[in-house]
């Protein structure tokens, strides 16, 4: 397995390392100490020698901070963990609302007399600690950068991730690596700037056409890189990842060096010296400021042509979404077949659809652990099932299933809640609504130079008419065999990034009701030009097209609440299911899918 059910941090370790830590605190003379769930590479997905925030305070969801003071420990987190962080965490910390609680308006309440905050220049951004020095003045909270104090008391901390740098192959990617450098140099020449400095691992993997291993689910290398403005770039990574096949792929205009020499590399550069203010840890900015280096601020040039798939990828993410959808039909077949006679649990339900996917013999990983959330643990928008939290899936209830799969040719991720024998009326309509915003947005057509933010609310409409909403957004983006959560698209009300043909998204509305039920439907669709219309050529349009084929539960959709457009729509896309995915299955799984595709 893929995936392990084990606890991994409990609410009663919490109080202790807490402590632990206040200590240190006062040693180093600080009255407070940021805990970010982040790396120095500022993404998302952490290795396990990273994960200090669930080591200290028991939250184990994929975005948070914590502020631990001498008196007081927050736990910032959005509205997807609000419900989850109440059940990790011990009464020692306190979860805070975030982003409505500003990080510099809570600690000015709780130091009124001010006071001095460490952080690891490692683990935060210029940007950040740039914005929070600025919102804190007049306060007389200082911030002092800092060696890592959750390192100095973790006994047993893993060690650094090792995972082997590979290449990708070329025809999966659709453009060499030569010539991605070059188009990235040109930009340099273009802007006057004689380097990039690059630090997120999604975008080294992209631009060399290299996969890693050193974050799960995510196959991406733990490496610093500088890209000069003639092409040649160095890679700082550990000669230990980097066997005789990398070197190959990689040529004589790449140079490997070792991780230690990325300090020495970046003093030694000749400005100006583009840098991502919102990405690279402050370490490297200091870095450069120290030898005098002149650093334009400016975005990872790499982030947003890896967002616009190639021909290449589209076609290999299509593919992987076929396999993959197969895969989760025979997984629904069997889980039909299977919950009514009880007994089932989540867990049964995750390591049954991870074999599922490892049956076609092309899983390379899940793409990010399966959330399993029967009745009100599907109210838990990131639930991990653990051998503690273990439920049994029974009748009358909803479960909410959302997984995905890495494979060589692309990336998955899909959501659906299913129906466990008979359930109300007011889980029905509350399904209806969620749906009818995710068809609206996958029949949307708009006019190209939108943002996520502009079509966020097509989503929503349904759900706000009955007074109901949902705390996340309606979309990421995903990667072509790289990490399931890509930016910068989104689909979301703060997403101010322009939509461009090949980029894939998700399109994921839901409803959450704690205690009781949770609800999420999600397909991936990826940009295209919009065909055109007629008497409609004044301007240039875009629309969706879906990648995801995998039945939507009808057994919970209200036909009263669709309109006939809807109603199309959802025949039409059922219609598509049963002839893309029906010949890839089982006869037993083909006669399920023949009845789930049904017409309404």
């Amino acid at each position: 397995m893929f995936q392990s059910f084990d606890a991994t941090a409990r609410p009663e370790q919490g109080p202790p390392r807490l402590a632990r830590l206040r200590a240190e605190m006062a040693e180093a003379g600080l009255d407070g100490f940021l805990v970010p769930r982040a790396d120095a590479h500022q993404g998302e997905y952490v290795a396990p020698r990273d994960e200090r925030l669930a080591w200290l305070t028991g939250f184990t969801g994929s975005a948070g901070f914590a502020a631990a003071l001498t008196h007081v420990a927050g736990v910032f987190v959005d509205g997807r963990y609000r419900v989850q962080v109440r059940q990790q965490v011990a009464g020692d910390f306190t979860p805070v609302n975030w982003p409505e609680t500003k990080l510099a308006d809570w600690l000015k309440e709780q130091l009124p007399e001010g006071g001095t905050i460490g952080f690891d220049p490692w683990l935060h951004s210029f940007e950040e600690i740039e914005k929070l020095i600025e919102a804190l003045k007049g306060s007389g909270i200082t911030l002092a950068d800092s060696d890592n104090l959750v390192d100095r008391i973790w006994p047993g901390q893993p060690a650094p991730p090792l995972g082997a740098i590979t290449p990708y192959p070329e025809d999966m990617a659709g453009e060499t690596h030569g010539r991605k450098r070059a188009r990235i140099a040109e930009a340099l020449r273009e802007a006057g700037q004689k380097a990039v400095i690059l630090t997120l691992p999604d975008s080294i993997a992209w631009l060399l056409n290299v996969r890693g291993s050193d974050i799960p689910r995510n196959p991406v290398p733990h490496a610093f890189a500088i890209l000069h403005d003639d092409a040649r770039l160095t890679l700082f990574a550990d000669p230990a990842k980097c066997g005789e096949a990398l070197r190959a792929h990689l040529g004589p205009e790449v140079t490997l060096r070792p991780p230690e020499a990325f300090g020495p590399g970046l003093r030694s550069l000749v400005g100006p010296v583009r840098l991502d203010k919102a990405s690279a840890p402050l370490w490297v900015s200091a870095q450069l400021a120290d030898s005098g280096v002149v650093v334009n601020w400016g975005e990872d040039p790499c982030i947003l042509p890896k967002a616009c798939k190639t021909e290449a990828e589209i076609a290999g993410s299509a593919e992987a979404h076929l396999r993959d959808g197969a895969a989760v039909c025979e997984f629904l077949a069997w889980l039909d077949a299977t919950a009514g006679q009880g007994g089932l649990t989540e867990i049964d339900v995750a390591a049954e659809l991870e074999t599922m996917r490892r049956d076609t013999g092309a899983l390379r990983d899940i793409s990010f652990d399966t959330i399993a959330g029967a009745g009100p643990n599907g109210a838990i928008v990131h639930y991990r099932v653990t051998t503690e939290t273990n439920r049994e899936v029974k009748p009358g209830e909803l479960l909410l299933i959302d997984s995905g799969g890495q494979y060589l040719d692309g990336t998955t991720d899909i959501t659906r809640t299913i129906a466990v024998g008979a359930v109300g009326e007011e889980e029905k309509r509350c399904f209806t609504r969620v749906l009818k915003g995710m068809i609206a947005v996958s029949r949307a057509r708009f006019p190209k130079g939108l943002a996520g933010r502009d079509l966020d609310a097509l989503a929503r409409y349904a759900l706000w008419q009955a007074g109901q909403d949902y705390d996340h957004g309606t979309g990421h983006g995903v990667g072509a065999y790289l990490s399931v959560h890509e930016g910068p698209q989104r689909l979301s009300r703060i997403s101010h990034v322009p939509l461009q043909p090949g980029m894939i998204l998700s399109n994921e509305p839901g409803y959450y009701r704690e205690g009781a039920f949770g609800i999420r439907i999600e397909n991936l669709i990826v940009v295209q030009p919009a065909a055109p219309v007629e008497g409609g050529d004044d301007r240039e349009m875009l629309d969706f097209r879906t990648l995801t084929f995998v039945p939507i539960d009808r057994r919970l959709v209200l036909p009263g609440m669709l309109n006939i457009e809807e109603r199309l729509w959802l025949n039409a896309y059922h219609a598509e299911v049963a002839q893309r995915i029906g010949p890839r299955l089982s006869a037993e799984a083909r006669g399920w899918l023949e009845r789930a595709t049904a017409p309404l």
